[in-house]
């Protein structure tokens, strides 16, 4: 019991489990090293056979240096190979005779290897090859077998150990198995693809673009029918923004971008997601809260990746930068990149609260002055729609701030649409004031004391339910407080303003300064009333430099009166000047190019003569009415009849200029029409004799306003103007008559005469009066008209 005790247990399938891995990764490496240790000898052996069978062909003769070396090698080799034989395999005579032969010094200096004799030295006349040949061979040797140790039988004896040999695989055959798999598929590589028809090749294109389809359908369906356990699909769905097959890598990247753009539009949360601290990371929450928070961090890093897609796609495109991979041409980068901007203009209106909204607007500000027409416009038209749509004013500021500092860096040289977007901020439906000072103080309750003191106890316990309820319908509003919306438009403003005086102080020269002078037309009620006199110095200066275009000078003078229209009317300052450029410029305007600065033209009158009534004299007014009835002879319709509706609000704020109309009125002095000073034109001694003309317009609107003005402006009978005439303003008739399309609006009407009664339609060309005179002179001479115009209605009508 005791023996078997001693005994060492052998180490159960446990153990054997347990064994280190780095002790078998040894055991694996030693048998590994065997294995390349013994086939290195082998191949060695077989280098040098084959360098002595060379030797031997070519027949060079070794040095006798050389040949000592090699034998002297030879002797070491076998002498270590003989002291490796065991002894016991020799009979005892033969150790007998070894022994013997030890004692002969001539022994100790033979060489075993050969049979020659001891003087082998005195023979000079012996050949190198013969002497090389007498060296003994060495046999291949086979290399080495590893041996693979079983379980041990035991039996009466004792313990036998049991092995068996592992085969050897033979390298050499496995590289000559490899090189010729090499050689077959380099054979298969060489082989040419079919060659497809053009038919085959749209086939195939159209599968592989439907199966891409059908792939995209799915993965945007499943995240959008549960965002939170799909939210790893987007990763898959981004990932094909890098298609690689040539033939749809175009059409499938723009795919992938525009569904990203619908799905993180669709999935996104209505507020600012943020980071996680370490102390919240590291406290235990319940399962739907670690959900929702998975979902938002994966759809933060997922949104970020997509939009650094989108800005590379950009970049490659700006910078023609060929990929590597060439999947995609340089020419397909321009579509590629419409549509990386586009799907960025819808985020940037589309997720205002979201994260990295301020890195939206910092790539598309400086797209709104690219190159590219469609890109531009894309941009300000996103800008834009986000101003319009913004209550809150956080958006707005960040773009303002974005393109003030652009244009600065450029230089001012930048498209005039960037100052444009900024007539669209919505700051104009609330009251900016200058000072904080001002604005309401948020509404305070009252203290338990002051309750105490001046209600009763009933009082009290109506007031503070009232507190209550107030408080609770604030939290349940959310809404931003007047206070703040109030300090983020006078920061916005802050920043518009000092844009534009940059322009007026150091480019005036610059395309931008209509956009700056129509943008301080539009918050002229904002700017603060110590600049209103340098403003009008400049706006003056600007004018009387000559270097400003028409159009410039009228942005100018607009400007300048819409400064003193709102809090500069406290302001005792009479703008004579621009009074004076606006009437002696009237004549500059015609139906050519300039008919388009009617318009600019009708808003200033509007400013300068209709709102500031009190301040303008009658003897303007007058001179004005005059001035505008013989501009509307020279322009197109629409300009024509915006002049007249303009001059029937004249007439209607100023009663008196009706005297223009009577022909037999006289005062003192002579109109002088050629005089540039409304107040001294004497245009009291004038009549409005244009109307007569515009009676005869081939335009019927103008013929109707021409009458209604004849007949004084009435409101009502049978010479005042029809409802949707009368009740548009002159800006809204222009543009409503306006003949871009070049055809005629109202369209003529065409009408077919029968023989006897025929009457010559004229209504589109002549005015009633004419035709009332055709139908009852119709066999008479008509003096008034021009004879062969009189001879064709006669006959006509006959």
């Amino acid at each position: 019991m005791k023996a078997r005790k001693s005994k060492k247990r052998a180490p159960s399938f446990r153990k054997l489990l347990k064994t280190s891995k780095v002790k078998l990764d040894n055991k694996l490496k030693n048998k590994q090293y065997k294995q390349q240790s013994t086939a290195k000898k082998y191949r060695k052996e077989q280098r040098k056979l084959r360098q002595a069978v060379k030797d031997v062909v070519s027949k060079k003769p070794v040095l006798l240096e050389d040949g000592k070396h090699i034998l002297r090698a030879q002797r070491t080799e076998e002498e270590e190979e003989e002291e490796a034989l065991p002894l016991d395999m020799m009979d005892e005579d033969d150790l007998q005779l070894l022994k013997d032969l030890g004692q002969v010094p001539s022994f100790l200096t033979r060489d075993l290897s050969s049979s020659e004799p001891v003087h082998i030295k005195k023979r000079k006349q012996e050949s190198i090859i013969d002497k090389y040949e007498k060296v003994p061979r060495r046999l291949q040797t086979e290399p080495e077998k590893e041996v693979i140790h079983l379980l041990p039988i035991k039996d009466k004896c004792g313990i036998i150990p049991q092995t068996r040999e592992k085969p050897v695989v033979n390298i050499n055959a496995n590289e000559e198995e490899e090189q010729e798999e090499m050689e077959f598929e380099e054979v298969v590589t060489e082989d040419p693809l079919p060659k497809l028809t053009t038919e085959e090749y749209v086939i195939e294109r159209r599968r592989k673009l439907q199966d891409r389809k059908i792939h995209i359908a799915a993965l945007a369906s499943a995240i959008l029918s549960d965002p939170e356990s799909n939210i790893k699909k987007l990763k898959e769905l981004r990932a094909m923004l890098m298609e690689q097959d040539p033939d749809v890598a175009v059409i499938v990247r723009k795919l992938v971008m525009v569904s990203l753009m619908e799905l993180f539009k669709d999935i996104t949360p209505s507020y600012k997601i943020r980071p996680l601290t370490e102390t919240e990371k590291a406290s235990k929450v319940r399962k739907e809260t670690q959900k929702l928070r998975e979902f938002e961090e994966g759809l933060v890093s997922q949104y970020k990746f997509y939009l650094e897609n989108l800005e590379q796609i950009i970049k490659d495109w700006k910078q023609r930068k060929l990929k590597k991979s060439n999947v995609v041409s340089l020419k397909a980068y321009k579509g590629l990149a419409e549509v990386a901007v586009k799907s960025l203009c819808e985020l940037l209106v589309a997720l205002p609260h979201f994260n990295f909204h301020n890195n939206i607007i910092v790539l598309i500000v400086p797209l709104m002055n690219d190159k590219s027409k469609l890109i531009s416009e894309m941009c300000c038209e996103a800008v834009q729609k986000l101003f319009k749509q913004d209550k809150l004013g956080h958006a707005s500021l960040g773009v303002v701030k974005v393109i003030s500092g652009f244009v600065k860096s450029q230089n001012y040289v930048v498209r005039s649409e960037l100052l444009k977007s900024f007539l669209y901020l919505r700051i104009k439906e609330i009251e900016v004031k200058k000072d904080t000072e001002d604005i309401n103080a948020p509404k305070k309750f009252m203290s338990y004391k002051e309750k105490r003191k001046s209600l009763s106890r009933m009082q009290r316990k109506w007031k503070k339910a009232e507190e209550k309820l107030e408080r609770e319908l604030r939290e349940a509003e959310a809404s931003e407080s007047t206070e703040k919306k109030m300090k983020l438009h006078t920061e916005t403003l802050n920043m518009v303003f000092v844009t534009y005086f940059r322009i007026l102080k150091k480019a005036q020269r610059s395309p931008l300064l209509p956009a700056v002078l129509e943008g301080l037309a539009k918050f002229a009620h904002l700017i603060n009333v110590e600049f209103f006199d340098d403003l009008l110095v400049v706006l003056h200066t600007l004018i009387e430099s000559g270097e400003l275009s028409y159009r410039e000078c009228l942005h100018c003078v607009h400007t300048a009166f819409h400064i003193l229209s709102g809090q500069g009317d406290v302001l005792n300052i009479d703008p004579m000047k621009f009074y004076t450029h606006l009437y002696k410029t009237l004549f500059k305007l015609h139906a050519g190019a300039t008919n388009e600065d009617v318009e600019i033209v009708l808003q200033c009158l509007d400013v300068m003569l209709t709102k500031r009534r009190k301040q303008v004299s009658q003897q303007r007014a007058l001179a004005f009415i005059k001035r505008l009835c013989t501009l509307a002879l020279h322009v197109l319709p629409n300009s024509s009849i915006g002049i007249l509706a303009t001059n029937r609000v004249l007439m209607h704020t100023f009663p008196k200029t009706d005297l223009l109309l009577d022909n037999e009125s006289q005062g003192s002095g002579i109109f002088l029409p050629e005089l540039d000073e409304p107040e001294y034109c004497n245009a009291q001694n004038t009549a409005l004799w244009e109307l007569h003309a515009l009676r005869r317009h081939y335009h019927p609107v103008v013929q109707r306003f021409a009458s209604h003005l004849i007949a004084g402006a009435p409101s009502e009978g049978s010479e005042a103007l029809r409802l949707d005439l009368s009740r548009r303003s002159a800006i809204e008739l222009f543009e409503t008559y306006n003949m871009k399309t070049m055809t005629f609006n109202p369209p003529v009407t065409s009408v077919n005469p029968t023989k006897k009664d025929t009457i010559f339609h004229v209504d589109s060309y002549l005015n009633e009066d004419l035709n009332q005179l055709i139908r009852t002179h119709s066999n008479e001479t008509i003096i008034q008209l021009p004879l062969d115009f009189t001879r064709y209605l006669k006959t006509s009508v006959q």
